[in-house]
């Protein structure tokens, strides 16, 4: 397979071009880091990196919005905010390694969705290229931006199977005076879930909820079924917490940091990872149908259950067919793909779907099966 890693945006624009012209299917990607991630993308003939896309192209502080290349690393962008006392709180499996451009075209998030919203929430504005080997804007750099709003959210997710992004803009978040973690461990799934139910009726407002089963909480260094309650704010705002949340171990500073590293990488831990969306009133029932590690985003009625083969992913699939809950193989080894249908019941949204995958790219070229085996 030939390899490129365009140093402009123009170059990559071109990559495109000339690839599309000659009908050459298109391995579009940055760091690699999620590979193992969604559909395969075997067959193509070239492989184009946006891994040396990597400057900032904008930042206003005072606005709280930057504008960067697609590869830059999300590492590097997250310690460039931290010198002034900002952040964009993503929290993507593989932080360390993934290019920002990479943890967009995923849709990756984590823990602190339920304040601070996913991917598309943060991002106002990004360029990108066509297989036409055109250079096109979205958005732009004021949050109330609402010019090409859903090119760009189409965009977001699409895991490249639509264009190239080449850069993004973002809307930037303070960091707290002070966060602290509050660690509740209970003898039983259902017990973590009733203490969960109490938060979510009360006032406090957590950045974090999450919930992880037994077998999850001894990877994480923990132990029993625990709710992960993360707050930030004040001194005096944390002390509510600590006594509303009376007899939780409380975690802060490189131990509070390690901890939600960890939670963030566990989706991408597990042999197979499917990402389940459901209500919150069915958490409990989500939790008691696998056996495997378990971690749920409590507030947001997301959870990740993991297996160990795929005869196990597939008898779950099977069990929980009749059940009102969206079912995605979201992690899985890239040799055994083929076994596995990994979106089994995309609904109506598909035909949509493939519609745009026919207006961006008639030729089924860019990134083909990367979308769950689905586009």
């Amino acid at each position: 397979m030939t390899e490129l890693s365009p140093t402009t945006a123009a170059d990559l624009a071109e990559s495109l071009r000339e690839a599309a012209g000659n009908g050459q299917r298109i391995s579009m990607g940055g760091a690699g880091t999620k590979d193992r991630m969604a559909g395969p993308a075997g067959g193509a003939a070239l492989r184009i990196s946006t891994t040396r896309l990597d400057r900032i192209l904008q930042y206003e502080p005072k606005d709280l919005t930057i504008s960067v290349e697609a590869g830059m690393s999300y590492g590097a962008l997250t310690r460039t905010l931290a010198a002034h006392q900002q952040m964009l709180p993503l929290d993507p499996p593989c932080a360390a390694g993934a290019t920002i451009g990479g943890v967009i075209a995923c849709g990756s998030g984590g823990a602190r969705r339920r304040v601070y919203g996913a991917a598309r929430d943060m991002v106002i504005g990004l360029s990108y290229a066509t297989l036409e080997g055109q250079l096109v804007q979205s958005g732009g750099m004021v949050v109330k931006n609402v010019a090409g709003l859903d090119v760009q959210k189409t965009l977001i997710g699409s895991f490249g199977t639509l264009a190239a992004i080449v850069s993004l803009n973002f809307k930037l978040s303070p960091i707290p005076e002070s966060t602290r973690t509050f660690a509740l461990s209970f003898p039983t799934a259902a017990q973590a879930v009733m203490a969960r139910d109490k938060i979510l009726r009360g006032v406090l407002q957590p950045t974090s909820l999450d919930v992880v089963n037994a077998v999850a909480a001894e990877k994480l260094s923990l132990s029993g079924d625990c709710l992960l309650v993360r707050a930030g704010g004040s001194e005096k705002l944390l002390a509510r917490y600590g006594d509303e949340l009376a007899g939780a171990e409380q975690l802060s500073g490189d131990r509070e940091e390690a901890l939600w590293n960890a939670v963030a990488e566990f989706p991408a831990m597990p042999r197979f990872v499917i990402r389940v969306g459901h209500p919150l009133m069915d958490l409990q029932a989500v939790l008691d149908s696998s056996g495997g590690a378990s971690l749920a985003r409590a507030g947001s009625g997301v959870t990740y259950l993991g297996f160990e083969d795929a005869a196990s992913v597939r008898r779950w699939m099977d069990a929980q067919e009749s059940k009102a809950w969206s079912r995605i193989v979201e992690w899985a080894p890239e040799e055994e793909k083929a076994q596995i249908e990994q979106w089994p019941a995309p609904g109506p949204d598909l035909e949509l779907m493939q519609r745009m995958k026919a207006l961006f790219d008639p030729n089924q070229l860019l990134n083909r099966g990367r979308l769950y085996g689905r586009l």
